[in-house]
């Protein structure tokens, strides 16, 4: 995975403010991202729109840390923030799904963005109590990595059992009954015990577990060389499941 650049835009509100923007970045570099601030990479003489507009293409994120000046300047367009503001709004312009810009509220009474920032979520580091939960809020968007992932979709609980395939069944007996009664429809009069192993989706001390409670429930045998033969109680287990034609 490829090191996540993260270009911080902050207006200079104070020598608090720059301490705690450069904390921040700080700590984001210590977590794997390529933080990006003008302090660490300006000196007196340097070219600040080309600082920005470089660093605002070819960054994977843009944080806007918004305190209450910095709306106002970039609401009014102003100043290094306001130029910012051009940039970024073109570069939406030409990608309306661009995802690049997360904005991190650093206000204490009120949840201020910029104008052209009000469809987005943010990040609230207003609260320094809250300070770590924030943090790793942010990290994770940049690394991609969000502590809750959206789960496969489940079968439909109304679908008939002989309809759904027995490795989404949830039932590991019916998954190696089916090779088995297979084999045995197919002429076999064996299933081959490495034949088996090689075609379930299990590990093989599943499959091992899976059979001797399969032979417990009469529904299968085993010859000394761990061949698999269908018993009786299996065949009306194939009938019952509606995995043969009756």
């Amino acid at each position: 995975m490829s090191t996540p650049k993260v270009f911080i835009s902050y207006s200079h509100d104070s020598q608090e403010h720059k301490k705690w923007v450069l904390d921040l970045a700080t700590r984001l570099r210590n977590s794997g991202v390529d933080a990006i601030i003008d302090q660490w990479e300006l000196r007196p003489g340097d070219d600040l729109p080309h600082f920005m507009e470089t660093h605002l293409a070819d960054s994977d994120y843009v944080v806007m840390v918004c305190t209450d000046k910095y709306v106002e300047k970039a609401n009014a367009g102003t100043g290094g923030v306001g130029y910012e503001k051009m940039i970024i709004t073109a570069d939406l312009l030409s990608n309306i799904d661009s995802n690049k810009i997360v904005p991190v509220i650093r206000q204490f009474g009120t949840h201020d963005v910029p104008t052209f920032l009000k469809t987005k979520l943010f990040v609230n580091f207003s609260k320094d109590d809250d300070y770590e939960f924030s943090f790793d809020e942010l990290v994770r968007t940049f690394h991609n990595s969000p502590i809750f992932k959206k789960p496969e979709i489940g079968n439909n609980p109304f679908t008939p059992l002989s309809d759904i395939p027995p490795e989404k069944t949830g039932d590991p007996i019916r998954e190696i009954m089916s090779y088995i009664i297979g084999d045995f429809e197919n002429g076999e009069d064996y299933t081959v015990y490495k034949n088996l192993v090689h075609v379930v989706e299990m590990s093989r001390i599943m499959l091992d577990i899976v059979i001797e409670d399969a032979v417990k429930q009469g529904l299968i045998s085993l010859d000394q060389d761990g061949d698999i033969y269908l018993k009786s109680a299996g065949k009306k287990y194939a009938i019952q499941h509606k995995m043969v034609n009756a």
